[in-house]
């Protein structure tokens, strides 16, 4: 953990694995000089150091365990309708290529006795996208952890994201976007999975 003070008195504070910087700082040198560059010129001298932070904060998730994170706040509760969060949005590395890919998660379920904290959803996505990732396993990944943890009469997982491996390099469509659910329980009835859509896509008047 690194704590960083401005001018103002903001502290900055930056997690990561103080053991793993010196050997990714190396490595990032290494790719800097491969790429044609000199690591040793003025605006790249830091550089190393810097991605080698920034490549821990983007995939901090393999830190945290989101079944964990449910059952932190894990209630019982006589609810049986719809519980929705929408809109979560998603940062993640393309593991094909580390190229980001960024989006919205929309998640719902139906709770069985059991509620959890709505945070405790959008944290769960975090922790599942700030690995490397594919939007196909990232989808499942959540919905499996909300069903194990909750056991819920159903779970519904949306997930709209642009690439930007498609975007910047390849076939180079900048406004392509990347849709994929994954439902179980009550919304594998096409009525209740159509009232989920309806709700996700449904404005607040």
């Amino acid at each position: 953990m690194d704590k960083q003070k401005d001018l103002l008195g903001y502290e900055k504070i930056e997690k990561f694995a103080p053991e793993n910087l010196e050997k990714l700082e190396y490595h990032y040198t290494e790719i800097l000089k491969l790429l044609g560059e000199d690591s040793s010129r003025e605006g790249l001298q830091r550089t190393p150091h810097r991605v080698a932070k920034a490549i821990q904060f983007l995939t901090q998730g393999y830190d945290h365990d989101p079944e964990q994170i449910l059952l932190s706040a894990k209630f019982k509760e006589d609810y049986r309708e719809m519980v929705i969060v929408k809109d979560i949005e998603i940062f993640s590395l393309c593991e094909h290529h580390l190229i980001p890919f960024i989006g919205k998660a929309h998640v719902a379920y139906i709770p069985n006795g059991y509620i959890t904290g709505l945070s405790k959803i959008a944290r769960v996505v975090e922790a599942y996208s700030r690995r490397l990732q594919v939007q196909e396993r990232l989808t499942t990944q959540i919905k499996e952890a909300i069903q194990n943890t909750l056991n819920p009469l159903g779970v519904a997982v949306v997930i709209e994201a642009k690439h930007l491996c498609m975007a910047m390099r390849g076939i180079q469509k900048q406004n392509s976007v990347t849709t994929t659910s994954d439902f179980t329980g009550a919304f594998e009835r096409a009525e209740t999975r159509s009232e989920f859509i309806s709700l996700v896509t449904a404005k607040l008047s």
